[in-house]
């Protein structure tokens, strides 16, 4: 069967044909353009080697052991994932330098953590000495030290403690501890994604490796070496360049690998590097103004941008907004120069495409218009 898309001229005119693909393809569907995905992984890969920094991307943008494969063929040293589940995963997936960006707290954690510990190589990320020392006697009865990155506050008020000597004050409590290791300072500098302009994610960045390094230098005053610094955030890792030789030594990104309107709003990419799709029919024009796709809260997400309105953004038709969603409904806010009707497709480019992945089973792989691959969510799901 062939499934034709569809979408309307702005100016009304007749339909013109977006894609004709030879396998059935029903909506909605997530799509990821393989090339672009190819490219954005060659690219960032680039950035950190030119920089001289390890990459290890977040998995929690696209929670596929596949993908996370390819990170690594293209030069990445391991991977983060963000909670002990996926970890698992991934560890089964055959990846074997894992770092858990979480804290890891309670009995039953502990034991799954052991589990791991005892297959691979495995660093978790703690900002008390609480979490340090379950960790640490985890180590003592494993006979080993647990490689731990302390979270450091460089803006976002989540994680960590403030830069310097609160900081410092924590690494030197848990350096005592017999079962652990200290590896890293790391930060995540999610405040990033709030900036309006490039120049102004810059200033993020530059300030996200001085938390670290400020806390380093205190350290090694106080005698204590903390050898790696670790930074995280996409919106960041486009100025890591500007970073090289410095003092740090890894960088997280995560969304990278796919692009989302949290980037393309702000200039940070261009909508070529923008790899995931969302395709969804229309399949009601109630009244004037109005279209209904079949994709609502649990196709798109609820997340919104502080930079355009609505909840994702159709770049062929640009003029039309996402204006509302329910669950399995989408309310297009349509310009009366526009006519869409029932049938026509449409594909849209999510505001935060690592929410999209974890709704869905399965992303569709696509190349040269032509279905690749099927991608499975290997991960979806585990929260925890």
């Amino acid at each position: 069967m062939e499934l034709r898309f569809y979408l309307v001229k702005p100016k009304g005119g007749a339909q013109v044909r977006l894609d004709s693909w030879q396998e059935t393809l029903d909506t909605p569907s997530i799509v990821i353009d393989l090339d672009r995905l190819d490219a954005n992984l060659k690219r960032t890969a680039e950035l950190a080697a030119t920089a001289g920094v390890r990459l290890r991307p977040h998995t929690k943008t696209h929670k596929s052991i596949w993908i996370a494969q390819e990170q690594l063929r293209h030069g990445a040293s391991g991977i983060t994932v963000a909670k002990l589940g996926e970890a698992e995963v991934m560890a089964e997936g055959g990846i074997d330098d894992i770092l858990i960006a979480y804290p890891i707290v309670g009995r039953l954690k502990l034991e799954r953590l052991g589990r791991l510990l005892q297959r691979i190589q495995v660093s978790v990320s703690v900002d008390s000495y609480e979490v340090a020392k379950g960790l640490s006697e985890l180590g003592e009865h494993l006979k080993l030290r647990v490689p731990l990155y302390i979270d450091v506050n460089s803006g976002l008020n989540r994680c960590g403690k403030e830069p310097g000597a609160e900081t410092a004050e924590l690494a030197l409590a848990i350096a005592k501890l017999p079962g652990i290791r200290l590896a890293a300072l790391m930060t995540h500098a999610g405040q990033a994604y709030s900036k309006s302009h490039a120049d102004d994610c810059f200033e993020v960045a530059l300030a996200e490796a001085e938390a670290l390094l400020e806390s380093q230098r205190v350290l090694r005053r106080l005698g204590v070496d903390v050898p790696d610094i670790s930074v995280g955030s996409t919106p960041t890792s486009k100025f890591i360049g500007a970073l090289a030789g410095v003092g740090v030594t890894e960088m997280r990104p995560g969304a990278y690998v796919f692009g989302d309107g949290s980037q393309l709003y702000t200039g940070l990419i261009g909508e070529e590097e923008c790899a995931m799709r969302i395709y969804a029919t229309v399949v009601s024009t109630p009244r004037p103004g109005t279209a209904i796709i079949d994709s609502g809260s649990k196709t798109l997400s609820n997340d919104s941008s502080a930079h355009r309105r609505g909840f994702g953004m159709i770049p062929e038709l640009p003029d039309i907004y996402v204006e509302r969603l329910s669950e399995e409904h989408g309310i297009l806010s349509v310009p009366e120069e526009i006519k869409l009707h029932i049938g026509d497709t449409v594909a849209i480019i999510p505001n935060h495409c690592c929410a999209v992945t974890n709704l869905h089973d399965r992303l569709v792989g696509m190349r040269n218009g032509q279905i690749e691959r099927i991608i499975t969510v290997d991960a979806r799901g585990k929260v925890t």
